[in-house]
């Protein structure tokens, strides 16, 4: 009796989030994409927080905010702006940079 064992189909994870997210590019992947990394920024601020001894209420206090926004910040539960992701990294002394890529020449200015 031979063993025959069926060979197991391999996925790169990139190739599973085309499939059940869509491809990159869709309007679906980009916001799946734009809120993983809103999680991640808010993981972030919370590790450097902790890192700095901080708590949410003198965090808030140094850029002006209540305690309950810097939370939010941290949870992904309000949309933020740029401005105050930098006064957050700037109150908690970390550089920050920006990398911008495009990824296409088909820029349209209005005018």
């Amino acid at each position: 009796m031979k063993n025959k064992e069926k060979e197991l189909e391999m996925f790169t994870f990139d190739q599973i989030k085309d499939e059940f997210i869509g491809e990159v590019g869709t309007e679906k992947r980009t916001l799946y994409e734009q809120e993983l990394q809103m999680e991640m920024l808010g993981n972030l601020i919370k590790k450097v927080r902790l890192e700095r001894k901080m708590t949410q209420e003198e965090l808030g206090k140094l850029i002006g905010v209540q305690r309950a926004q810097i939370s939010k910040l941290e949870n992904n539960t309000t949309n933020v702006t740029l401005e105050t992701i930098l006064r957050v990294f700037s109150a908690l002394k970390a550089k920050v940079n920006f990398n911008v890529e495009l990824l296409n020449n088909d820029i349209q200015i209005a005018g």
